[in-house]
């Protein structure tokens, strides 16, 4: 094992730090790992586990800072929520997958599956934060502990984990923790869950409270919204325009749904969140 264990610190304190990606104790596992499409993400076809054309030797990105011009908007709104550097540094014990290749296949397949704990680590420790669920803390804090232990296991043992079983479980506790949230919005509140809302005109609307988990908001004009505790797991906010909205305190709002929107200066954001470098200032 790698000495740097600091990557691997649990997500029981409320700490987020180690659940955001650090690129530089990453072997570039996002641009081999996943496969994607010609489209308006991506420039070109890549199949899963092969190296993207742009990355160089030393694991870094050749156009890192023309990745959006260069029709790789993809790749900039991409999260791996410190998966990276936990399989790259902690599971691979610092094994980089070039020069020792007979790890590669392994990694990039035990990549994906530490990611997705990862991100429920990270919304499982944003739904211990909140006053509301307090009576669901309990249930929580074992959720962590136990989605923090598989993280930990060894590439054989992840391998062999069934994560969506566990990300479903887990899915019906941060449900119900949103919904103790979004409980102290009073009046009748808009359930679009899942909802099919691309392109919607919703330009000042009142969505405090509103279950938008799952729904498709891609382009949609949320100019000037009330998003007050609506709960936005899952949410596809690709282009849509956030320009004014009031996300204070919106629940399960993670910055890569940010990073593919649009918003200004304006957008009120959660404190662990912030503006998109490509946002209108």
């Amino acid at each position: 094992m790698s000495e740097n264990r600091d990557h691997a610190q649990p997500a029981t304190s409320g700490d987020r730090a180690h659940l955001r990606a650090d690129c530089e104790s990453c072997f570039a596992l996002c641009c081999v790992a996943p496969a994607f499409s010609a489209s308006v993400d991506f420039a070109i076809n890549k199949s899963a586990g092969q190296a993207c054309p742009n990355l160089q030797t030393d694991f870094r990105c050749g156009i890192h800072t023309e990745l959006r011009p260069k029709g790789f908007r993809g790749c900039t709104v991409y999260d791996c929520f410190g998966a990276g550097q936990r399989v790259s540094q902690v599971t691979f014990g610092g094994q980089d997958w070039r020069q020792a290749p007979g790890t590669a296949r392994q990694m990039f397949s035990v990549f994906p599956i530490v990611r997705d704990l990862h991100e429920l680590l990270w919304y499982l420790t944003e739904a211990r934060s909140l006053p509301a669920a307090r009576s669901l803390h309990g249930e929580l804090g074992r959720a962590l502990e136990q989605t923090e232990l598989l993280a930990q296991g060894s590439p054989e043992e992840l391998a062999e984990l069934d994560v969506a079983a566990h990300r479903r479980e887990v899915n019906t506790l941060l449900l119900r923790a949103g919904e103790l949230a979004r409980a102290g919005v009073k009046g009748k509140k808009k359930d679009h869950r899942g909802a099919d809302l691309v392109g919607a005109r919703l330009k000042g609307a009142d969505l405090r409270g509103a279950s938008l988990r799952g729904a498709y908001l891609i382009e949609a004009d949320l100019r000037g919204a009330d998003l007050r505790l609506a709960d936005l797991i899952g949410a596809d906010l690709r282009g849509a325009d956030l320009s004014g909205a009031d996300l204070t305190d919106a629940v399960f709002l993670i910055q890569s749904q940010l990073d593919a929107a649009k918003g200004d200066a304006a957008t009120k954001l959660p404190p662990a969140l912030t503006h998109p470098a490509h946002w209108a200032r």
